[in-house]
C-alpha cells in the first residue's frame, strides 16, 4: 500500500447527473465514485453509462482518482458497464455488495478479457470491494486477499443493518462488529479500507462524531454524498501539530541514535520501538500529503 496516497475521502455523484460528471473533481476529493447503481433509475442505466464513458474519456479530473460502483454482474447491466468503464481507462471498478470470493473473480475474470481486447496492460483496472450484508462481513478476510486487482474495501451500511433487522445510529454501535472485521482483513492483506456514507448532509456534529470513530478504528477514508463534507472529513484527518512535533521528535532521535551506532533509542524517557517508529512515519507523510509543510531533520 502506497504510504503517502491519501484516500480519505471518495464522493459519489451520480452518473445520471451531466453537470456533477463535468465539475465535481473542483471540489478537490481524494476520489470520485461514479455510481450507475443505486443513484440511477432503470431506464437511465444505458444513459449514465454512455455519460460516465465520455466522462473518463474527455475530462481530465486532475490526479483525482475515478472510481465507478458498476451494477451486479449478474443483472442486466453489470457487464455492459464493466466494457464501457475499462475501455474508458477508469481507474477502480468499485464492485457492489461482495458477498464472496467467487463475486470478485467473476468480475476480475471480465475486466481481464476488456483489458486484453482493449490493448490495456493487464491488471491496471483495479477493483474496490463494497460489503453490504452479513455474509460479506463474514467472508471480508478471504475476499480481502483473493485478487492482486483489489486496492481496497469498503462498508455499505445501509444495506447491512437491514439485513441486521436494526437501524443507522450516531454511536454507530449497531456497525461496531462489521467496521472492526472490514479494518482488521483490510489490515491484514495491505488494503485500504473505507467506511459508509453519512445521509444527513445538515447534522455536521453527527457527520464528525462518526469520522472520529472510523479514524479511531484505524479506516483511511470514508464515502461521501456531498461535497460539503470533504473538507470537514479532511480537517478531520489531519495530524495535529502536537502529533508532528511528537513524530519529528521521534524521527530525529532514531536518526542520532544510527549516527551514534547504538541499536537503543529513547526519548522523554521511553523507549522508542519499531511500531512507535512506524506510526511517527506514517503521521508525517500524512502531514505532508495533507499539505503541511516539514521541515526535514538534519
Amino acid at each position: 500500500m502506497e504510504t503517502k496516497k491519501l484516500r480519505r475521502s471518495m464522493l459519489f455523484i451520480p452518473g445520471s447527473n451531466a453537470g456533477m460528471l463535468k465539475n465535481s473533481y473542483i471540489y478537490r476529493p481524494d476520489a470520485v465514485m461514479f455510481d450507475l447503481e443505486d443513484s440511477v433509475s432503470v431506464r437511465e442505466k444505458d444513459t449514465a453509462r454512455l455519460m460516465v464513458f465520455h466522462t473518463l474519456k474527455s475530462i481530465d479530473y486532475r490526479g483525482i482518482e475515478r472510481v465507478v460502483r458498476i451494477n451486479p454482474i449478474e443483472g442486466p447491466d453489470g457487464m455492459d458497464d464493466i466494457e464501457a468503464v475499462v475501455r474508458a481507462h477508469v481507474d477502480v471498478i468499485r464492485l457492489p455488495k461482495t458477498e464472496t470470493v467467487e463475486d470478485v473473480l467473476a468480475v476480475e475474470k471480465v475486466i481481464a478479457r476488456v483489458e486484453k481486447e482493449a490493448g490495456i496492460p493487464v491488471g491496471k483496472t483495479k477493483i474496490l470491494a463494497a460489503i453490504e450484508g452479513p455474509l460479506g462481513v463474514v467472508n471480508a478476510f478471504e475476499i480481502a486477499k483473493c485478487s492482486t486487482r483489489l486496492m481496497g474495501i469498503a462498508l455499505g451500511a445501509e444495506d447491512y443493518v437491514t439485513n441486521m433487522h436494526t437501524s443507522r445510529s450516531i454511536q454507530g454501535s449497531e456497525l461496531f462488529q462489521a467496521r472492526s472485521q472490514i479494518i482488521i482483513a483490510a489490515r491484514a492483506t495491505g488494503l485500504y479500507a473505507f467506511d459508509t456514507v453519512f445521509s444527513d448532509v445538515n447534522d455536521t456534529d453527527g457527520f464528525l462524531t462518526e469520522v472520529n470513530i472510523i479514524k479511531q478504528l484505524g479506516f483511511d477514508g470514508k464515502s461521501l454524498i456531498n461535497p460539503r463534507q470533504i473538507e470537514l472529513l479532511h480537517e478531520a484527518f489531519k495530524p495535529s501539530e502536537k502529533e508532528i512535533e511528537r513524530a519529528k521528535k521521534i524521527l530525529i532521535a532514531i536518526k542520532e541514535a544510527e549516527a551514534k551506532g547504538s541499536g537503543v533509542v529513547s526519548l522523554d524517557g521511553r523507549m522508542v520501538d519499531k511500531p512507535v517508529v512506524e506510526r511517527a512515519m506514517r503521521t508525517i507523510a500524512l502531514a505532508k500529503a495533507s499539505g503541511i509543510r516539514i521541515e526535514e531533520a538534519q
